[in-house]
């Protein structure tokens, strides 16, 4: 059994920076890829970013490209979220997902499941003012 925990949310202001961590716990190579969605108060889901584990290769949603960055460490088996220049528009809870579907999500900018997906953690907050 695979359990996500996230840690690093928090609050910043404009411009400032953040680094999101996906620590797993157990055997996730069969899930293949790890990424975040996050969710902000009457929005829907979006896909943020994701990383095939083995390959590496990694996607970025449009919204953030440029500003967010999504890499690993294998041996640690955490999966990490770099969070620059930072826009109120940003703020939302953001959950990490561990599942072979989700790094076609983030490609290609599909919808993101609420419930659908192997593994996901219970999120952490991040809160951008202006």
């Amino acid at each position: 059994q695979v359990q996500l925990r996230e840690s690093g949310g928090g609050s910043v202001q404009a411009g400032g920076s953040l680094r999101l961590s996906c620590a797993a716990s157990g055997s996730i190579d069969s899930t293949n890829c790890m990424g975040w969605f996050r969710q902000a108060p009457g929005k829907e889901r979006e896909g943020v970013a994701a990383i095939y584990i083995r390959a590496g290769t990694t996607y970025v949603a449009d919204s953030v490209k440029g500003r967010f960055t999504i890499s690993q460490d294998n041996a640690k088996k955490t999966a990490y979220l770099q969070m620059n220049s930072l826009k109120p528009e940003d703020t939302a809870m953001y959950y990490c997902v561990a599942d072979p579907a989700f790094c076609s999500v983030v490609l290609y900018n599909r919808a993101v499941s609420g419930g659908e997906y192997n593994y996901r953690g219970q999120g952490t907050q991040v809160a951008v003012s202006s």
